[in-house]
């Protein structure tokens, strides 16, 4: 590959569900979910192994199973960045990026909490849970091309902390790709549907950010349109999305798709459905 040759990238998302000694009604334990969610994963970034998959919800042994899943047959083919969010080490769950060391060098990573103290573990606004963004730049080891990965989990029930989580959010992308310079994308659930104002802020107006459904057409969309579907008693919406910084820079988006997260054995994986999307940076 020449360095000026377009570089094919698969970006997925999924929020996991947090493991449970008490699951709910139609919710099997982690250990029952968790060789499901490993084998997706492995499937869907088996073709490209430039993928990265931002994941939401994590507790560290489900961090620590999904790695030792994902590295089974290759030991350190995926590694990622990511803290609890409760402590900023372990604690907690974790909004973690993976990646592979082989193909993508990490330069500098952070964690930034989406509060008035985003530098200290620490909740904010109206927001029920301590929230983070998890950010990486990282530098593709053959073309050296560059790009900043993002992946992060709103608030479920603080509209203004959503609010104010999105408008930190684009700081950090405006700071992190050198005011647009560099190819940024950000995955996560935002639990906020399309006319809610963190999604308005992410996508309206100055904002660089686009989402990646709107940006491709029709025919490449693959799969369902709700990413949220509980587990099996709950109104499906859509709230886990994968952003890029469109409007500043030339993204090349090829393929959308929202993935399956129950089959004929009738186990949900996860009370989200993954999302995913092929892309290409100049």
């Amino acid at each position: 590959m020449r360095s000026h040759d377009p570089l094919p990238i698969r970006l997925l998302t999924h929020n996991v569900r947090y493991a449970t000694d008490s699951p709910s009604i139609g919710e099997e334990k982690w250990e029952v979910r968790a060789p499901r969610v490993v084998a997706a994963m492995r499937f869907h970034t088996s073709h490209c192994r430039e993928s990265f998959i931002g994941l939401q919800e994590v507790l560290h042994g489900q961090l620590v199973d999904i790695l030792k899943g994902l590295n089974r047959e290759r030991e350190g083919e995926w590694d990622y960045i990511g803290v609890g969010r409760d402590d900023g080490v372990k604690d907690g769950e974790y909004s973690p990026i993976l990646y592979r060391p082989s193909v993508w060098t990490l330069q500098s990573w952070n964690t930034t909490w989406l509060s008035e103290t985003p530098n200290k573990p620490s909740r904010g606004w109206d927001a029920a849970c301590i929230r983070i963004l998890t950010s990486g730049i990282f530098q593709h080891n053959h073309s050296k091309k560059k790009l900043v990965a993002m992946s992060t989990h709103l608030d479920h029930q603080g509209p203004k902390s959503r609010l104010e989580a999105a408008k930190i959010i684009l700081g950090q992308v405006e700071e992190k790709t050198q005011q647009g310079h560099l190819p940024a994308f950000l995955a996560g659930d935002f639990n906020s549907q399309q006319d809610d104002d963190a999604y308005r802020m992410l996508t309206d107006g100055a904002s660089p950010m686009q989402d990646l459904h709107t940006m491709v057409s029709p025919e490449k969309r693959y799969g369902h349109y709700y990413t949220f579907t509980g587990f099996g008693h709950d109104k499906p919406t859509k709230i886990d999305f994968l952003f890029v910084n469109g409007k500043t820079y030339p993204w090349l988006p090829n393929g959308y798709a929202v993935l399956e997260n129950r089959f004929d054995d009738v186990v949900y994986s996860s009370d989200h459905r993954a999302v995913a999307a092929d892309v290409a940076i100049p």
